[in-house]
């Protein structure tokens, strides 16, 4: 019984962490979304404002990547 209550919760956590590609996903529609709005009402800004966009979807997309990395290494490296 140890093994394969090990291998359902190590599912889980692999299951729980590709959740953050959810988080990833919706922070950058947001992030866009707002910053669209922006450069509509101040076209003189856009240039930082573009900057600004980059950087947050960068960390945005960032910790997408970091919870899909944790559920691959859950999956494979996880039981032995």
């Amino acid at each position: 019984m140890g093994q394969e209550f090990v291998l359902g919760m190590t599912a889980l956590g692999a299951g729980l962490a590709a959740l953050a590609c959810i988080g990833g996903g919706l922070g950058t529609g947001n992030a866009t979304g707002k910053a669209v709005e922006s450069i509509a009402r101040q076209p003189e800004a856009s240039g930082k404002i573009m900057s600004a966009l980059i950087v947050g979807g960068a960390l945005s997309e960032a910790t997408a990547i970091y919870g899909l990395l944790v559920s691959i290494l859950l999956i494979f490296v996880g039981v032995k």
